[in-house]
């Protein structure tokens, strides 16, 4: 997969570096940026999935509206309230979570080379270091994001940021906790990623509007800050679950 995806931007770098020497000599600056950031959506052989690619999305996955999170042994499924609309999802797997959130996108061109820079750019200036790689989702963000432990003292927050270009949309990922420094924990993670359905619409979306999200009907609610009776709590290695904000519901597999 990744080497198809580096042939094809190499062939796109091509055509970019020589329209650039033509705007150059004509005293116009290159076009290096529109190689980076107006590729059109990559192929996506092994997922994340538009809804418009699975006959049966529900099949093994949970049923939140604008995305169908697969379902793993043992998870919690926690959601993020934005005002009054529920904007992303995150799968917790004993130490290590995933938070998924889903935006418009214009249709001819993908967003995900141009967050990436924001995303680094803020993470920077905040005092923490950024490494952009290409791992097993594609490129990818690995952060140290400075924070306040606990106990009042500054610490660091491993992170990974992933993300995929689909048809009007754009999935992002964040995984934190053991899955962010481990490959071992990481590979479920990466596999609820790549198995998760987006829910577009039809309607008008402005790009990089939130996608949406509902409760499904057997939903639990948690109250914030409490434990669900089921199972143990989240562990992460450094002691910070950045993901625990706003109301909680938990679908245990």
């Amino acid at each position: 997969m990744f080497r198809r995806r580096k042939e094809r931007e190499d062939a796109i770098d091509e055509f970019d570096e020589a329209k650039g020497q033509d705007e150059s000599a004509a005293g116009v600056p290159g076009s290096d940026e529109v190689s980076r950031y107006n590729l059109p959506p990559a192929p996506r052989p092994d997922g994340p999935w538009d809804v418009s690619e699975v006959k049966q999305p529900g099949d093994g996955r949970v049923d939140l509206g604008g995305l169908f999170v697969p379902g793993v042994d043992g998870m919690e499924l926690r959601v993020e309230v934005a005002g009054e609309s529920i904007v992303a999802a995150t799968v917790v797997l004993r130490d290590s979570a995933v938070q998924l959130q889903a935006f418009a996108a214009p249709k001819s061109e993908g967003i995900w080379g141009e967050v990436r820079e924001e995303i680094a750019s803020g993470i920077t200036q905040q005092g923490g270091i950024v490494d952009e790689v290409e791992g097993p989702l594609g490129w990818e963000l690995r952060a140290q994001v400075p924070v306040q432990l606990p106990d009042g003292t500054n610490g660091v927050q491993l992170v990974r940021f992933v993300g995929c270009d689909g048809p009007r949309w754009f999935l992002r990922g964040v995984i934190s906790g053991q899955g962010a420094v481990q490959p071992a924990a990481a590979g479920v993670l990466e596999a609820v990623f790549r198995d998760t359905v987006v829910v577009r619409g039809e309607a008008p979306m402005a790009p990089r509007d939130p996608v949406v999200l509902k409760l499904p009907n057997d939903a639990q609610m948690v109250p914030d800050g409490t434990v669900p009776d089921q199972g143990e709590p989240s562990r992460f290695g450094d002691g910070i679950d950045p993901m625990r904000r706003g109301p909680e519901i938990t679908e245990l597999h």
